[in-house]
């Protein structure tokens, strides 16, 4: 998107340096996983409060660290922070292919990061509770019996492709010349909240191969054994959405 239309659709003065697209990717990356994986871990359903806030407010975390971190970094970097958004756009044309390692490096390291914090955090917490949260996971995606709902590999690799295809088929519409300026970061973490309401349930909710990685590294050998497909099934879903959006949506202009 940083070629075309950044998501925060701001305008700048001049082209921010590659260094400073990187940070940009690294702290979107870092606020996202931070956010959903601190809330999935201290406060879905932790223990410590009587009443924890669920899939609903998981699902809600995740949009709105999408939505401030959009509006925070967007205009530097395009505001992806997420390897599948990185290689749809490219396939869209919308970002160079040379840039998608450096941007993809950057966005792992970041997620990376913030599961680290997340560990250290829980390591000083009641007792036990990290050793639970790393028993049962560490909110990492899977299927099987690594499914919040017992969802089979099948079921979740479909829903991994769709769910991102549609993701970024919503991501390219609204960073779109023709669509309405400024709303781009609302209308993307209002989307990425209601696919998170709708796979939570079958796979945990993936559709960036960073968070998955973040999550996995911490999860134990079940979360690794089981991260390619949250590696390759995003990532198809992507490039999916990137090599139609302009058939679909712009064949007919002239």
């Amino acid at each position: 998107m940083t070629t075309d239309v950044a998501i925060a659709d701001v305008a700048i003065e001049r082209d921010p340096s590659t260094t400073s697209r990187l940070a940009a990717e690294f702290f979107g990356t870092f606020l996202l996983v931070f956010g959903v994986i601190s809330a999935a871990i201290f406060a879905a359903a932790n223990g410590v409060a009587e009443t924890g806030i669920g899939w609903v407010g998981v699902s809600l975390a995740v949009g709105i660290t999408v939505i401030a971190g959009a509006y925070a970094v967007g205009h530097i970097s395009g505001g992806h922070f997420n390897p599948a958004v990185t290689v749809g756009a490219a396939a869209a044309g919308r970002f160079a292919w040379k840039d998608v390692p450096l941007y993809v490096v950057a966005q792992i390291l970041g997620g990376i990061l913030a599961t680290t914090i997340v560990v250290l955090i829980a390591s000083n917490g009641p007792d036990g509770f990290l050793a639970a949260a790393q028993a049962g996971g560490f909110a990492s995606n899977g299927y099987g019996e690594a499914s919040p709902g017992g969802f089979g590999l099948v079921a979740v690799i479909v829903t991994e492709i769709v769910a991102t295809a549609l993701f970024l088929y919503v991501i390219l519409g609204v960073t779109d010349r023709r669509a309405p300026s400024g709303f781009a970061p609302l209308a993307i973490g209002l989307a990425l909240t209601l696919f998170h309401l709708m796979t939570i349930p079958v796979s945990n909710a993936s559709l960036n191969p960073a968070r998955s990685i973040a999550t996995a590294v911490f999860g134990g050998s079940e979360p690794l054994a089981q991260l390619w497909v949250f590696i390759l099934a995003p990532v198809v879903g992507a490039l999916i959405a990137g090599f139609t959006y302009k058939p679909l949506f712009e064949g007919l202009r002239r």
